[in-house]
């Protein structure tokens, strides 16, 4: 029996050394090498690091899997994403986060420090971004800590911002694919940080569209991908405003009723501004602090982004031009007529007068 029990480990340990070596082939050959640059952790510097797994490190959890705090023996913090699904599928998300974040850099998406492939499921290990996600604020609202009507114009012209860079000026054009406030995080001055890159996708420069399974979140989705299973830089586009209706509101992206079946943010935002009623529906932080006139605009900035027809939504450059627009006049600047292309890309920042002369206190 003691032979056995030997035998049994010696075997369990050399298959997954086994796997271990063919994820990383695998992830080397579709990554073109530069896999190689991304470190590599062993399953015994991330159990030490999270005190194996404990439940008082998780940091969230969902249907799909757990993320935890960890200290690295040097006293960096991460955080560590371990999937609770063993099937294919997860494993491409896997290979597909690690290939499209090693190829992205830009202040506002959230970096990307190593992964582990000893494990049965392979994990991934991010930089620690320590103030949540922008649902947790959102929809648990404390006076202790105000949302503002700034501080949420902001936020929505950074995302705006890292999307325009991922649709038009990295070196491959990206579709996010899962655009929603709990992939918002928010460090620790309250800057983006743009996550959860398992499903994006990574286009040729003549392509307008992937044909695909659909993917994505209830609430969040684009009606028009929905039905034709063609994602388009449009349908993160749609996302993004379902997230500019949720910053205007308050509201959850589906709503429940005890009155009706469950709506869509979406619909119900879309039904409020046909009838005219769209100052019912504010959040009342943004009544009391937002200028009536620039209310309207993103109101109706958001409504184009929640178009049915995908054509008619602006692109997310648009969209960043006009959010920093009214970020500019509230500022007393005269960069309200600036052209998006004079934005200069350096290393993947959006780096332009607005992120200069608008960063707003801190």
């Amino acid at each position: 029996m003691v032979l056995l029990i030997i035998v049994a480990r010696w075997l369990y340990k050399f298959i997954q050394k086994r796997k271990a070596i063919k994820l990383k082939q695998k992830l080397f050959t579709r990554n073109g090498g530069s896999v190689e640059k991304t470190k590599l952790f062993t399953s015994k510097e991330l159990e030490k690091a999270t005190d194996n797994y404990h439940a008082n490190r998780v940091l969230g959890e969902g249907g799909q899997g757990v993320v935890y705090k960890g200290m690295l023996s040097e006293g960096k913090i991460i955080a560590i994403k371990k999937s609770k699904i063993v099937d294919e599928s997860k494993f491409e998300e896997f290979i597909n986060e690690v290939i499209l974040l090693s190829q992205i850099s830009h202040r506002n998406v959230v970096q990307l420090v190593g992964c582990c492939l000893e494990t049965e499921v392979p994990l991934l290990v991010y930089e620690f971004v320590s103030n949540g996600n922008l649902f947790q604020y959102l929809h648990d609202q404390n006076e202790e800590f105000p949302f503002t009507w700034e501080l949420r114009l902001r936020i929505a012209f950074e995302v705006s911002s890292v999307l325009t860079y991922l649709h038009s000026a990295a070196s491959i054009p990206i579709y996010h694919r899962d655009i929603k406030s709990t992939n918002i995080l928010l460090d620790e001055n309250f800057r983006v940080k743009l996550s959860d890159f398992g499903t994006s996708r990574s286009i040729a420069v003549d392509q307008t569209h992937l044909t695909t399974q659909v993917k994505g979140t209830f609430g969040y989705l684009d009606p028009e991908y929905f039905w034709s299973s063609q994602f388009t830089e449009k349908s993160d586009v749609y996302s993004f405003g379902v997230v500019l209706a949720e910053l205007l509101t308050g509201q959850k992206p589906i709503r429940s009723t005890d009155v009706e079946e469950d709506i869509s943010l979406a619909a119900y935002f879309l039904c409020a501004m046909k009838e005219n009623r769209l100052f019912e529906i504010l959040d009342a932080r943004v009544m009391k602090e937002g200028e009536k006139e620039e209310i309207m605009t993103i109101a109706n900035l958001t409504r184009k982004c929640l178009d049915l027809n995908g054509k008619n939504r602006p692109t997310m450059r648009e969209v960043t031009t006009e959010l920093g627009g009214i970020r500019s006049s509230r500022c007393g600047s005269s960069m309200h007529h600036m052209n998006i292309e004079e934005t200069n890309f350096v290393h993947g920042e959006l780096t332009t007068y607005f992120e200069n002369s608008l960063t707003f206190a801190r």
